[in-house]
């Protein structure tokens, strides 16, 4: 399968707003590792700020968009508590936001692809680190995290236990 990651335009915006729709379908169906709610987050308003930012990449096969993720320089406030063993300023960290694959997709090695993107981006780039937050019971994406070379760093409450959400397990690869 011919994977093309690139950035996304206001073309995709409709596209990532119906693949957040059936990824939040299915976790709702099967584990919702993540805790994404459908119609909450993410949804269609997410890409489109994003693409408005020049943040949000997307993975594409056959012209059709399986994957996705958004790349920022701000994190969320509740990083500010966490010792990450290095004195960065964001503008040379990256952040993963809404890393979603779409179902029919998922364990055929997109993740990874998309990982080895960002990775190669962000050296590219001249990025030193990239961080992420991700629900500890988000078991899938942690391991995926883990083999890709992502540190633990620290647990935080990032302030979504209203939704049930309340333990954000913070990574980190240094580059």
């Amino acid at each position: 399968m011919q994977i093309t990651i690139e950035q996304a335009t206001t073309a995709d915006i409709k596209e990532l707003g119906l693949l957040y729709d059936t990824v939040c379908t299915h976790l709702e169906n099967n584990i919702n590792y993540p805790g994404w709610k459908k119609g909450i987050y993410p949804i269609e308003e997410d890409a489109a700020q994003a693409v408005r930012e020049g943040s949000l990449y997307t993975a594409k096969t056959d012209g059709k968009i399986i994957g996705s993720v958004i790349l920022r320089h701000e994190p969320e406030a509740a990083y500010a508590s966490a010792d990450w063993h290095t004195d960065l300023d964001y503008s040379d960290i990256l952040v993963i936001y809404t890393f979603a694959i779409h179902p029919a997709y998922q364990n055929q090695g997109i993740g990874s692809k998309i990982m080895e993107f960002i990775k190669d981006h962000s050296q590219k780039t001249n990025i030193k680190a990239i961080r992420l937050d991700v629900h500890q019971k988000n078991t899938p994406a942690i391991q995926l995290y883990k083999k890709h070379g992502f540190q633990y760093i620290d647990t935080v409450d990032l302030g979504y236990s209203e939704f049930g959400l309340s333990e954000f397990e913070l990574y980190q690869l240094l580059l």
